[in-house]
């Protein structure tokens, strides 16, 4: 349908740096002279390992992680997680807040362990009464005392929802930040643990990081299998088994692009502009509508429906004859999504805009 490059705005996986997929591409036969693809060599070697060291030290330097939490790149996607992380972490009670899917689904998988008798699952609070499209207020929040860990999404993908301020708890903070990973400055030492699934703002499916703390590891339960143990995979530098090679590799040619382009603070500030953009539009406009709560309006991920929900079909299609792809909202929400993570730039923006005035202006 196209013979060029268009504008992709998917949720996941979702759109990768031009010039990443460049550069791969023209590795891709003969890594670095050596005869054959970087996906065809041990994950063993001296050259892979040192992408591996290189990868991580990247993301160290763009996140700023303090020396006392390990970088692990781990295999699955962030679900993975949602039962890895109790294995792991619960031996009381964990507190989780429920503001969107993801936490959700988190939540549901970590119930698991207390019907098992493992562990106590308390719920902070839940915006689903709003249909996740606000976040609770804090005064309203149940904390249990002396809980194991906290467990929230700063960014939910499908609800287009976030919180900006790290949660004022005592407990070990655990977040799902797949959807919002690099995309703003964090203090990591807030943090017990953060992970992401990395299709959206590291790589390609399959992989995803967890970034630890160290007094947390070593506290798995006993029936925590071995590659989901972080202790192990720490101890073994994340090569506990066959690690997925292809996307640690591409996702260190992601670091290198963001810190080619000033870092999280300057992929920040773009990502502030273009929000800004598609939202005061949205907000202008008796034709389009965002559902949101805008104290907690997400920058990566932006929902919005139409004033005549027959028209959604029709908004796609063309929308796809435009080169603007993926705009189709989540099955549980409806309506449409733009998912506009760092490798989605300004353009790709402002021709979104100007193709949804253009289907305003011959709807109306």
């Amino acid at each position: 349908m196209f013979d060029k490059r268009v504008h992709n705005f998917c949720a996941g996986p979702a759109t990768m740096p031009t010039a990443v997929l460049e550069k791969a591409q023209a590795e891709l036969l003969n890594w670095k002279n050596g005869g054959s693809s970087v996906m065809e060599i041990s994950h063993r070697s001296i050259a892979f390992m040192e992408i591996a060291k290189k990868a991580e030290q990247d993301l160290r330097t763009l996140m700023k992680i303090p020396d006392n939490y390990k970088v692990l790149f781990l295999q699955g996607g962030a679900s993975l997680q949602f039962s890895t992380i109790p294995m792991n972490l619960l031996h009381g009670t964990a507190d989780y807040l429920e503001t969107g899917t993801w936490s959700k689904k988190a939540l549901t998988e970590a119930k698991r362990y207390e019907e098992a008798g493992l562990g106590k699952i308390n719920v902070v609070a839940s915006s689903k009464d709003s249909n996740y499209t606000t976040v609770p207020d804090r005064a309203t929040w149940q904390l249990s005392d002396g809980a194991d860990y906290f467990h929230y999404c700063p960014n939910e993908t499908i609800h287009g929802v976030t919180l900006f301020d790290v949660p004022d708890v005592d407990a070990p903070i655990i977040a799902d930040m797949s959807s919002n990973i690099l995309s703003s400055p964090i203090d990591v030492s807030k943090f017990g643990m953060i992970y992401a699934g990395a299709q959206k703002n590291i790589g390609p499916a399959g992989l995803t990081i967890v970034i630890i703390r160290e007094d947390l590891l070593g506290k798995a339960n006993a029936i925590c299998p071995n590659t989901q143990n972080y202790l192990n995979q720490a101890e073994n530098d994340s090569m506990l088994n066959t690690p997925p090679t292809f996307a640690w590799y591409l996702s260190g040619l992601v670091f290198e692009w963001l810190l080619e382009q000033g870092g999280v603070e300057a992929i920040y500030q773009q990502n502030l502009e273009k929000a800004k953009r598609l939202y005061d539009f949205i907000d202008n406009s008796d034709f389009y509508q965002n559902p949101v709560d805008k104290k907690y309006r997400s920058i990566m991920n932006i929902p919005f429906t139409l004033a005549n929900s027959e028209l959604d079909k029709t908004f796609l299609e063309q929308a796809t004859n435009a080169g603007l792809l993926n705009l189709k909202g989540h099955k549980s929400v409806g309506g449409m999504r733009a998912s506009i993570y760092n490798a989605v730039d300004l353009t790709a923006i402002n021709d979104l805009i100007g193709f949804m005035q253009q289907f305003e202006k011959n709807s109306v």
